[in-house]
């Protein structure tokens, strides 16, 4: 396999090892320190670039000496000898034997996505011994939550400051391998979760030797923001996308937050490089979560962004809730929903409330449905809420968290289940971190607490008006998805039908469909329709309220309504179409073959 990246230690066909460190602001004393050798002084040339090549093997331990008190990881570890402040390890890339070499992916419209967290599913081996139960309920592609070497044996991932090196907290490289590659031989693709926005607080030296690598004059809520005018850095994240894509052959990537990336500019030449050095024949895809809503990076450079919109107000209308930004989707949800299922996004250019009036997002009606990635729940959605409920905790009628589940698992949007959901969990996901400062151990309880202040539910005194404490053990264990029994089952159920009835009627006919309008009725309902690439047409009635709605002729072919059933989430929905009503808490999918 040709070496994906020009950064950190490479090991050469000579045999020896090639140090590459960006240092454009490193101390006069900076040394490379490799076990067995004596150290070797480090000078950055006029590009910034400090090299050495040394006759060592992988599996030698190695650091960077920034003075007589500070060693320092290489920023492009591929493993680390215990956590992020530790000694970096060199690591061979060719030394896994892959069972499924030739695997060339699945195309994007077939993508049901499960998002995960490695370390609440028992590791990477734990994981690999889900990948059959998974598969066989219809996933076709699993996200791993970020694996970036954090701080810690538990945290979101988000915190990462290794981006090269898998955390060794949830196995080791090889048995990330073995999980990708297990998930190949099922027919199931793997997509990783990268962080591209910032570098997490604790273990990130990167100030101390190469300080352009951040902006003085742009900040994020994590601090200054990275310099993507720099070309090593930009190549640095280029190549960081190449090596997960091609080392550990994951079959796409989801960018986090890249409305914290200062231009979007940037993120057209990651993914016309990405898509120019992965081998030809593989399916590789590329997702956003935005919160800019950029119609324009998906018309060819990325396949898909998380619809933070649709999720908004299909909470909304299965719960009621209207603080902070579900504020923004309040006024007429179902005239919202409407939009969202037809055109992807609500916002669309106009100005959000929330925000004080500032304009977001751009037209989106002209992107194919499955631009768009439809969830009614993921880690940010539950985990950032203070006490991490889920929807089956949520919503006080199981028939309408039923009904949403089927409007999702139909819709020509790609949907994405998060962990749990299936089996109807009812246990929290929270926010937990494992950090060994005291200090900002500390600030981040302190930070939720402000967070969640104005929060009824923390008002007042004691520990049970506190948020659970991010950095105890026992929040992160509190957040492995647990449900057994017969509801449990009934679950798994329910979505295995759904995913079948998907894979077999809807996602061989997703390339090239077209919405063909949606509307509200009442105030919970909504009517959406969408032409199919071989001209069958595809319908859905759905009401998330208790109260039965009169269907209007127009959203009705004469006195019937469009095509025969799919399916419904709650017998004698059909029926009642065929009268002109729509009943509460239930969703209809009708399918018209073409003629």
């Amino acid at each position: 396999m040709t070496q994906a990246c020009s950064f950190g230690a490479v090991p050469l066909a000579s045999g020896v090892t090639r140090f590459r460190l960006w240092a454009p602001s490193a101390p006069d004393g900076l040394a490379l320190e490799v076990e067995g050798h004596p150290p070797i002084a480090m000078r950055p040339g006029p590009d910034g670039f400090a090299q050495a090549d040394v006759d060592c093997p992988p599996g030698a331990r190695y650091h960077y000496r920034l003075d007589a008190e500070t060693v320092a990881p290489d920023p492009a570890s591929r493993l680390q000898d215990g956590d992020v402040h530790g000694d970096s390890i060199v690591a061979a890339p060719d030394a896994y034997p892959w069972r499924h070499p030739d695997w060339p992916g699945r195309p994007w419209e077939e993508s049901v996505v499960y998002e995960t967290h490695a370390g609440l599913e028992g590791g990477y081996a734990g994981l690999e011994a889900r990948l059959p139960e998974l598969a066989a309920l219809g996933i076709t592609l699993l996200e791993l939550m970020p694996i970036a070497d954090f701080p810690g044996p538990r945290n979101w991932g988000y915190d990462g400051v290794l981006p090269y090196a898998p955390d060794t907290a949830y196995g080791t490289p090889d048995e990330l391998k073995r999980l990708i590659d297990t998930a190949h031989g099922l027919g199931m693709g793997v997509m990783l979760d990268v962080v591209y926005n910032h570098f997490g607080p604790d273990g990130n030296y990167l100030p101390r030797y190469a300080a352009p690598f951040f902006r003085q004059d742009v900040r994020t809520p994590w601090g200054d923001a990275i310099d993507f005018r720099q070309a090593a850095v930009s190549q640095f994240f280029k190549d960081n996308a190449v090596y997960w894509l091609t080392e550990y052959r994951f079959d796409g990537l989801r960018l986090d937050a890249v409305h914290a990336i200062a231009g979007h500019e940037w993120l057209r030449e990651l993914a016309r490089d990405v898509r120019g050095r992965v081998p030809p024949g593989r399916r590789v895809h590329l997702v956003l979560e935005n919160d800019d809503n950029r119609a324009s990076l998906l018309q060819g450079d990325y396949d898909a962004q998380w619809n933070d919109d649709a999720h908004h107000v299909l909470h909304v209308l299965l719960t009621g809730e209207a603080q902070g930004y579900y504020a923004d989707y309040a006024d007429r949800p179902a005239q919202a929903l409407a939009r969202c299922l037809a055109e992807g996004w609500l916002y669309q250019g106009q100005p959000s409330r929330y925000r004080g009036g500032q304009v977001r997002g751009e037209p989106s009606g002209g992107l194919p449905p499955t631009a768009f990635v439809l969830f009614l729940q993921n880690h940010d959605q539950t985990g950032n809420r203070a006490r991490g409920e889920r929807l089956a905790a949520l919503v006080d009628e199981p028939a309408r968290l039923r009904a949403a589940v089927a409007l999702q698992l139909l819709a020509p949007q790609i949907p994405l289940i998060f962990m749990g959901e299936e089996r109807g969990s009812r246990t929290p996901f929270l926010y937990f971190t494992s950090h060994a400062d005291p200090a900002l151990a500390q600030a981040v309880r302190d930070g939720r607490r402000r967070e969640f202040s104005a929060f009824a539910a923390f008002s007042g005194d004691g520990a049970q008006a506190l948020p659970p404490d991010p950095n105890d053990p026992a929040t992160c264990l509190a957040s492995r998805p647990r449900a057994v029994g017969g509801d449990a089952q009934a679950w798994m159920r329910d979505y295995a039908a759904l995913l079948q009835l998907r894979a077999r009627l809807i996602a061989p006919r997703l390339a090239g469909a077209t919405s063909l309008g949606a509307a509200a009725i009442g105030g919970h309902g909504v009517f959406a329709r969408w032409r199919l690439a071989d001209g069958a047409r595809l319908a859905v009635y759905a009401n998330l309220g208790p109260q039965r709605q009169p269907v209007p002729a127009a959203l009705r072919a004469g006195e019937d309504v469009y095509g025969t059933l799919l399916f419904e989430s709650q017998a004698g929905g059909r029926d009642a179409l065929a009268l002109g009503e729509l009943c509460g808490d239930t969703a209809v999918w009708l399918l018209e073959e073409p003629a």
